[in-house]
């Protein structure tokens, strides 16, 4: 089974339109779509009308739960803030119930997957850490699954289950049946890595390998449509920096 594993989005249709050529292209099975589809970028709802077209499985992220007023933005950062609070008014009411559908974790025969944490989904904290990963490795057995899935970070890495916990940055991550492995696939529309491509992941449970593509897209289109709407600059700056 060849798995996809896209997310943080982020109302950037230009990336996301990159990534989904990019999965054509490599004989996928099941798309699975980690969260935060909008947020930050000019096109939410768009992008929201792409991945539900797709028809695969979706997760909700921290700023799909804050466009529809799940979640509090107060610990947004001011950007972040008001890219909430525009793209509330960028939504309809049966976009926002679909997004209100959505369910915080899955689980497949072959991984498990979360926006934040296993350990607690529902506060969308991030896996930044050592101690971070073990509380969510504890929680990943729990689900009976021994390799996991995450975005909102928007930095692509592998966590091992060893003693002690490692991790790699490589793109090519072999995996052990042997050991627990958390993944991050890197966020679609807006990268955090100083790496500025698009980010996902594919699974091939035959071979037993997950590999992270990275995709070039039009980033002066994405950036000037933020402008464009009146989003904070910085949002579209942030583009071409990959941070």
């Amino acid at each position: 089974m060849r798995y996809a594993f896209l997310g943080d989005i982020h109302g950037n249709t230009e990336a996301l339109e990159a990534v989904l050529a990019a999965i054509r292209a490599e004989n996928i099975e099941k798309i699975v779509c980690l969260g935060d589809i909008v947020g930050y970028g000019a096109e939410p709802a768009r992008c929201l009308e792409m991945i539900r077209e797709l028809k695969c499985d979706v997760i909700a992220g921290n700023h799909d739960w804050a466009a529809v007023g799940k979640v509090s933005i107060d610990c947004f950062n001011a950007y972040a803030k008001a890219a909430a609070i525009w793209t509330r008014e960028q939504l309809t009411d049966e976009q926002k119930d679909w997004i209100l559908t959505l369910p915080l974790t899955l689980t497949y025969p072959d991984c498990a997957v979360a926006h934040g944490t296993f350990h607690q989904p529902e506060a969308f904290n991030y896996i930044q850490t050592v101690f971070d990963a073990q509380q969510s490795f504890e929680s990943l057995r729990k689900l009976g699954a021994k390799l996991g899935f995450l975005g909102h970070s928007h930095v692509p890495v592998g966590f091992f289950d060893t003693d002690p916990i490692t991790y790699t940055l490589d793109g090519d991550i072999p995996i052990d049946e042997e050991i627990s492995i958390m993944v991050n696939a890197g966020s679609v529309g807006q990268p955090r890595d100083e790496n500025n491509k698009a980010s996902f992941a594919v699974l091939d449970s035959t071979t037993k390998q997950v590999t992270i593509n990275r995709v070039e897209y039009d980033i002066d289109a994405a950036a000037n449509k933020i402008r464009e709407v009146g989003l904070p600059e910085i949002l579209a700056a942030r583009l071409y920096q990959g941070k």
